[in-house]
């Protein structure tokens, strides 16, 4: 009987937990008003070099983000002139939980529930409830050469960053978080896993382009700009990236 009724109670929260989850995504890319998004920095390294870095952050570093959507959308016929409102949040003492990279299917619902209730914990502000939180954890670049892979949850709007402390690869850091603002919104990789080259023709953010190669725009879930067959370069800002046909039909801007 007892056994029973838990079994019930899962369920109960299972249902209420998978109902929400679809009325989320269904607001969320309703685009009838703004999308709030919050982003946190966090010094990732304990540097002081990044902890003077993110002191002199303002809410105008991430514009372009914002500028990017605006002009993206406004390609796409979006009614909605401003689609992405941003907003910055306090600096945070604490890093997310790391996710479970090669790790089993249970381990990472684990890590996602784990995740969830991290932000929940952890990203609130004076201001607006947020849609999407970015959590973004900056590294010294003068100490770290390379980060970890950043990531995107659909499931709890979040997203977690690993950025350079440097104003010479703000421009790139802008380019990840968009990437990953996208998944959120349901987005997915437009590039091949095994070789990190966009994918034809998704992938491209102009596949009828002749010669196709090089381009010279990134797609922005593929992240780069193919060059050659073997070879594609990381966008130097979000000047140089558009929002495929594919990606703006999964954030549900073409229908």
């Amino acid at each position: 009987m007892l056994r029973a009724l838990r079994v019930t109670i899962l369920v109960f929260v299972l249902i209420v937990v998978g109902v929400g989850t679809w009325l989320t995504r269904v607001r969320t890319t309703s685009w009838e008003r703004p999308l709030r998004v919050a982003i946190f920095p966090i010094n990732a390294d304990a540097s002081p070099a990044t902890d003077r870095y993110i002191r002199a952050l303002t809410l105008e570093a991430f514009s372009p983000i914002a500028q990017f959507a605006r002009q993206e959308a406004r390609r796409y016929g979006l009614a909605l002139s401003t689609p992405v409102e941003l907003f910055l949040g306090p600096e945070l003492s604490r890093v997310p939980p790391p996710p479970p990279f090669g790790g089993n299917a249970l381990q990472i619902a684990l890590w996602s529930l784990q995740m969830r209730y991290w932000a929940w914990v952890n990203g609130s502000f004076k201001g607006p409830k947020p849609h999407v939180q970015v959590f973004v954890l900056y590294n010294d670049p003068e100490r770290v050469t390379r980060v970890s892979h950043s990531l995107g949850l659909q499931k709890g709007l979040i997203g977690v960053v690993n950025a350079f402390a440097s104003e010479a690869q703000a421009a790139q850091n802008d380019v990840v978080i968009a990437h990953e603002l996208l998944h959120t919104l349901g987005a997915t990789d437009k590039y091949d896993a095994r070789t990190n080259q966009p994918a034809f023709p998704d992938g491209y953010a102009d596949p009828q382009r002749r010669p196709l190669l090089p381009q010279e725009y990134a797609e922005i879930m593929a992240g780069r700009v193919p060059v050659t067959e073997q070879r594609a370069e990381m966008p130097r800002s979000l000047e140089q990236v558009l929002i495929g046909a594919k990606t703006a039909g999964e954030i549900n801007w073409v229908r």
